[in-house]
């Protein structure tokens, strides 16, 4: 993938010559005017594209307007993305390139996307290898009508197949950026917009017209649910675990059906990947280790796209290798890489059989469970979930919140009415916002706090912040923390002996960030490495001369 110069990985020339496109259009001609029966098929040998051997399938051309930024692949070598500034618009585009198809050969896919529909529908193994079968009777069909294509074209009519049938149609290109957290759309006619991790809110030059209430239907079939005029609003998860929030026609988004995705990640944040963007720092990353070691329960708060429920996911890497753990949600966004994880999710139907997560979370507390970790609380499960704190349960949550006093107030009061007495057993409160900094969109930790009870004389409920980011100089002030002294009474520990657990735990977690050890899976293996056999840890780092400083 090239982000420089234009995709790589094709050879050829830029464009085709005309004399080629002309000869190609008049052979589509002849291939449509035949008939099945007229001569009884053609045998077709479709090999596997080959960029070297066979002429491109996508075009090298400019954008329309502005200045190109960055091109890259999302689906090579069918399709890429392009990135422009306009000048006089004062704007970002984002372009998606995908192969473009003569009037002949439209023709020819339609055709194909008549006849190939039913029998992809009944073929029995199609669940096998999807992709193998539709490649198949594609090459089935065309021979049937009598075509004998080029390798190229094939590749370009198997693709526009594959995105209908196996893909997300307009948006199959968007969904493959790895650079796209969310993408919307919010009305037929309308661009759709997507939130770019380099350049935020982009608009693309992908628009619905028509189609955009059957493609909302779609999206809410194949994730199993149903969308009509008597239940247009959908919430729900993609197959592979995006979150998606679907409206069908005019009546509750009056310029007509709209849509929101949050793509799902496939590769988890981790504590060094939060180190890196800045959201923490090395010290608040070792002092909720030394937490949820101790088995102190968090909710991580904070507004849309503030990357709570991140954050959450993140630090819950240092839960100690196989303690029991549970995970309920109602949509998928967690992924842990832990031996003893059970991980349920909320079932919404039409009828009486809904499982919700207050039904989750009273079935987990059977599984005899460590940690418990909600997606979300909002309802009546926070009670529960609550209880399970008073019990003994370490538990982590997130909450639609923009403060301390914001959560202790949702949670109090309807619809969640958590006694207050019962607030008190929640030890750390993490508060995020999605803010700028220097030019740029960033996500912080606006607050680390603990919650230290209630207070005799007002009745109110005290917390104090153990950090704090501080806005104009983009970093995080530390305070005397009465957890840590918690937890060094319950250790036993002499102030020395806490104090240097905190070092070394800072100094593992900037050394895997100087390492590079990022991927969710190495970084738990190194954690759990840490939990098994802490000296030998050490002295690996020891001898890679990480320091840090103690009094920062």
């Amino acid at each position: 993938m090239s982000r420089d110069g234009g995709p790589e990985g094709e050879g050829g020339p830029a464009g085709e010559p005309q004399q080629r496109a002309t000869g190609r259009a008049g052979t589509l001609k002849r291939w449509l005017s035949r008939t099945v029966a007229a001569v009884g098929g053609t045998r077709i040998h479709v090999p596997n594209y080959d960029p070297s051997r066979h002429g491109r399938l996508v075009a090298d051309e400019p954008p329309d307007r502005g200045r190109e930024l960055e091109r890259y692949w999302v689906n090579a070598p069918f399709a890429y993305v392009s990135l422009s500034y306009d000048d006089e618009e004062n704007e970002h585009r984002y372009e998606v390139v995908e192969p473009s198809l003569d009037e002949d050969e439209l023709a020819l896919l339609e055709r194909l996307f008549d006849d190939v529909r039913d029998p992809l529908l009944y073929r029995e193994n199609v669940s096998d290898d999807p992709v193998g079968a539709l490649r198949e009777e594609a090459r089935r069909r065309l021979e049937e009508y009598g075509v004998d294509t080029e390798t190229e074209t094939f590749y370009r009519l198997f693709y526009y197949l594959h995105r209908t049938f196996l893909g997300y149609d307009k948006l199959d290109p968007i969904m493959h950026d790895p650079n796209v957290e969310d993408i919307s759309c919010d009305g037929s006619g309308l661009p759709v917009f997507v939130y770019h991790e380099e350049y935020t809110d982009v608009e693309t030059s992908v628009v619905f017209e028509d189609d955009l209430d059957e493609f909302v239907v779609q999206l809410a079939q194949r994730s199993g649910r149903h969308a009509s005029v008597s239940e247009p609003v959908v919430s729900t998860t993609l197959p592979d675990g995006s979150r998606v929030e679907l409206a069908l026609g005019d009546e509750v988004t009056p310029r007509g059906s709209a849509f929101t995705i949050r793509k799902y990640a496939e590769e988890p944040f981790t504590p060094v990947d939060l180190m890196e963007y800045g959201t923490y720092d090395d010290r608040m990353l070792a002092f909720l280790w030394l937490a949820i070691e101790n088995n102190k329960s968090l909710i991580f708060a904070g507004g849309t796209a503030a990357g709570k429920t991140t954050s959450m996911n993140a630090v819950s890497m240092f839960i100690p290798p196989r303690s029991k753990v549970v995970t309920i949600e109602d949509t998928r966004e967690l992924s842990l890489y832990h031996d003893n994880w059970l991980s349920s999710v909320t079932r919404e139907r039409m009828d009486d059989s809904d499982i919700t997560m207050y039904d989750l979370l009273r079935s987990s507390l059977r599984h005899r469970p460590e940690y418990i970790i909600v997606g979300e609380v909002r309802g009546e499960e926070a009670i529960t979930l609550f209880q399970a704190m008073n019990t003994g349960h370490t538990t982590f949550s997130t909450m639609h919140a923009d403060s301390v006093q914001t959560v202790i107030n949702r949670l109090e009061n309807e619809p969640i009415n958590v006694p207050r007495p019962m607030v008190q057993s929640l030890d750390v409160l993490s508060v995020q916002v999605l803010t700028r900094s220097g030019g740029q969109r960033v996500r912080r930790a606006k607050s680390i706090s603990e919650i230290e009870g209630i207070d005799q004389r007002t009745g109110e409920l005290d917390y104090s912040n153990t950090y704090a980011w501080q806005g104009t100089e983009d970093a995080f002030t530390r305070n005397n923390s009465d957890l840590l002294e918690e937890i060094r009474q319950e250790q036993g520990w002499s102030q020395g002996e806490l104090r240097r657990e905190l070092r070394n735990r800072r100094r593992f977690l900037t050394y895997l960030s100087e390492e590079g050890i990022s991927d969710y899976r190495r970084f738990t293996a190194m954690v759990n490495k840490y939990y098994a056999d802490k000296a030998d840890v050490l002295e690996m780092i020891e001898e890679s001369s990480v320091e840090v400083d103690l009094e920062s």
